[in-house]
């Protein structure tokens, strides 16, 4: 019998693995979720407050740092139901590499920050 619950994709596979296992899963999905909430809110604010750097460098660390935020929301998801699905079928949980993207995504925006505030001061 396959269960009710939503996405089948997940839960209509596999056996329902300790519940403490898929408590930890949606712990992670959280702070996921929570990292890219953040994101987000930074990059409403970078788009609305003056930061004293030209237009185009404050749009694109907007931009980045929204881009970044929707990519961690993204693999919240992804992420959850992989490892959730690993857990039913007892396969090898799957890699995360969705880290090392948040940390590029914010490293660049660093840079798109650093560059136009020495743009700004050489002026």
């Amino acid at each position: 019998m396959t269960s009710p619950r939503w996405p089948r994709s997940v839960y209509g596979t596999g056996t329902e693995p300790d519940p403490r296992f898929s408590l930890a899963n949606e712990r992670t999905f959280l702070a996921w979720i929570r990292t890219s909430l953040a994101l987000l809110a930074v990059a409403a604010a970078v788009d609305a407050l003056p930061l004293g750097v030209g237009e185009a460098a404050q749009a694109s660390l907007a931009a980045v740092l929204a881009l970044t935020g929707l990519m961690a929301a993204f693999h919240a998801w992804r992420g959850w139901a992989r490892t959730e699905r690993a857990m039913r079928q007892d396969t090898p949980m799957p890699g995360n590499a969705a880290g090392v993207v948040v940390v590029i995504g914010v490293a660049v925006a660093g840079v798109v920050l650093l560059v136009a505030t020495l743009m700004q001061v050489a002026d």
